[in-house]
């Protein structure tokens, strides 16, 4: 009998962090489908200036590797400005006890 494959493997959350601006979403979500990573779940607010975004994503399909598309939204960052971080979804629940 198969074992069966821990979904939570190939997840990972990001965040961002940073100054409102347009096009931050438009910008992770494209480098993302660059290395078609799947985007599960979203959820982005701004307070009183200040950007913030969730996203919960899956890189089971994806066409580079955890430290490939780490790379890129690091790169990224600079480019925008903001404070991007990508965890593996079994370290972020770690670290925060949900």
């Amino acid at each position: 009998m198969p074992t069966p494959i821990d979904e939570t493997t190939n997840r990972a959350i990001i965040t961002v962090l940073g100054s409102d601006r347009s096009g931050i979403v438009a910008a992770v979500a494209g480098a993302l489908a660059d290395y078609d990573v799947n985007i599960l779940d979203i959820s982005q607010t701004i307070l009183q200036g200040i950007f913030t975004m969730t996203m919960l994503v899956d890189l089971a399909c994806a066409s580079a590797d955890f430290s490939t598309v780490q790379g890129r939204l690091n790169e990224l960052a600079t480019e925008l400005g903001v404070q991007i971080t990508l965890q593996r979804e079994e370290v972020f629940k770690f670290m925060y006890r949900l």
